[in-house]
């Protein structure tokens, strides 16, 4: 979940600096000596989870210049911001022909260093993001493009790889929401037909008097309000891949018509008086079962084994829970730079509530759920409490007896960083705690969450309780309560404001 950071100086004390830099904005920082070490680092197995490089320009041997024009032509998308005592022009621009992304002057100024990265992986995000869209658009997207870790996802690629290899009619199946079209968007860019015409079409949106035009399009003057000719999606994907969502929707009369362009590679246009050739690969999909539908006669089952080749089918998130974390970390990445907001990841009790539930709308409820997170959260990191509907549904639909209490979800500190990891779960011998508990054992004085009639006390209070014991145990460090609480300064003033607490820094 944490982004990775490689610092590159040949200096040690300049290190620690970056090192102490990059820590207190969140990331996991990665130290070595000099540039030959950057190089093999990078080229090792750790050397995809790198986010961005903080680079020296002056080292011995290979120097940062080196450096930027070994890594960027094979990592062109691995932003790089270069340190340098020297601020000329000539310097800047030559840094930035290499493939820079930025440059800081030595030296290093922490607010200075913290917007260039901050910057620097926005703009990664979103042009990582870009990427994939103009990849799916023209055909390219590859199974690499995919996030998937699960081992249930990896047979759906291995499957997905195979199938490219030859011309066979594909059926994906699985609920809505899984990433069928990712899938059969991939199969197109892993097979000889990538860069080729990718069609979509979703059979349950077209109303049914058009669907026989929308598929092998008509004639001018065909029909009322055919004022000119039109192609047709089949014509369209001529030389692709024609992605048939939902087909399961497709009304009888049609599936006799979709049977015939298969059997014979023509389509009749409406009002045409000879077929068109065409030449495409067939990759359909469905949320529904087909063979049922076959059993109750509404579809036909001459097309149903025409279709059903090669079938993959796409497992539902609630099966492949493990992909969850990768999936909520690249919604984060992507939607929070484009919102502008300085959100850098998710608690651990966030985390492991969204793990723990069901995600019936599954992949697109997950981006969903980010999105609407990420524009409630105030802080930087996202908190169980910006889901308020999924929290509600978990309690809703979750038995009592599945549910973590607190405690076992309690923040674990990285022994170098002191800040909590995004997911980590604790054993407790001694058993499970209470949320009074879990307080109690954190804080001297306690933290009680029920008055003395035994009902519960507001959140604000309990709140406003936790933060005047943080501040008198940390006497006054705001930034250090700060980190404590897994909020930001300006959220800790804010609320400290709001509440009506008085503050003496220490």
């Amino acid at each position: 979940m944490t982004q990775t950071i490689l610092i590159v100086d040949d200096d040690p004390a300049q290190r620690r600096i970056l090192e102490e830099v990059v820590k207190r904005d969140g990331y996991r920082p990665v130290c070595v000596d000099g540039g030959e070490a950057a190089l093999a680092y990078l080229d090792g197995p750790s050397g995809p989870e790198i986010s961005l490089i903080i680079l020296d320009l002056v080292m011995p041997g290979v120097d940062g210049m080196e450096v930027l024009s070994r890594v960027h032509p094979s990592k062109p998308n691995l932003p790089v911001i270069v340190l340098t005592a020297h601020g000329g022009i000539e310097t800047v621009v030559n840094v930035m022909r290499e493939g820079a992304t930025d440059f800081v002057i030595k030296p290093v100024s922490p607010e200075r260093l913290h917007v260039s990265m901050r910057n620097a992986l926005k703009v990664n995000a979103l042009t990582g993001e870009l990427s994939r869209l103009q990849k799916k658009q023209s055909g390219r997207l590859k199974f690499s493009d995919i996030v998937a870790r699960s081992a249930l996802m990896a047979q759906v690629i291995r499957f997905g790889k195979r199938a490219a290899q030859s011309n066979i009619p594909i059926i994906i199946e699985g609920e809505s929401g899984v990433g069928k079209e990712l899938i059969a968007s991939a199969i197109q860019g892993e097979s000889d037909r990538a860069g080729k015409p990718f069609v979509t079409v979703n059979c349950g949106a077209i109303p049914e008097n058009l669907v026989e035009s929308i598929l092998f399009g008509h004639e001018k003057g065909a029909f009322t309000g055919a004022s000119d000719k039109h192609a047709g999606k089949f014509q369209e994907a001529s030389g692709g891949t024609l992605f048939l969502d939902e087909i399961g929707e497709l009304p009888l009369d049609m599936q006799v018509k979709l049977l015939r362009a298969l059997q014979q590679g023509e389509v009749d246009p409406v009002g045409s008086k000879k077929p068109v050739k065409v030449d495409i690969r067939l990759i359909s999909a469905t949320n529904r079962d087909l063979l049922q539908m076959v059993k109750e006669g509404r579809f036909r089952e001459d097309l149903y084994y025409r279709l059903n080749v090669f079938p993959i089918h796409v497992p539902a998130l609630r099966e492949r829970k493990e992909d969850i974390p990768d999936l909520v970390a690249h919604f984060i990445r992507r939607l929070a730079a484009e919102e502008g907001k300085p959100v850098m990841g998710i608690s651990r009790d966030a985390l492991s509530m969204l793990c723990a539930f069901d995600w019936p709308g599954n992949v697109r409820q997950v981006e969903n759920a980010v999105f609407r997170a990420i524009v409630l959260c105030d802080g930087e990191m996202l908190q169980a409490s910006d889901f308020p509907q999924i929290a509600s549904m978990a309690d809703a639909h979750m038995p009592a007896a599945a549910r973590m209490p607190v405690a076992d979800y309690a923040p674990v500190f990285d022994r170098a960083a002191e800040r909590p990891e995004p997911f980590a779960q604790t054993s407790r011998p001694e058993g499970r705690l209470t949320l009074a508990e879990f307080a109690r054992s954190n804080f001297s004085d306690g933290i009680a969450i029920t008055d003395a009639a035994g009902n519960m006390r507001k959140l604000e209070d309990v709140e406003a309780e936790m933060i005047r014991l943080a501040i008198e145990k940390y006497k006054g460090h705001m930034t250090e309560v700060a980190r404590r609480l897994g909020i930001g300064r300006s959220t800790l003033y804010r609320k400290v404001r709001d509440l009506g607490l008085e503050v003496r820094e220490g």
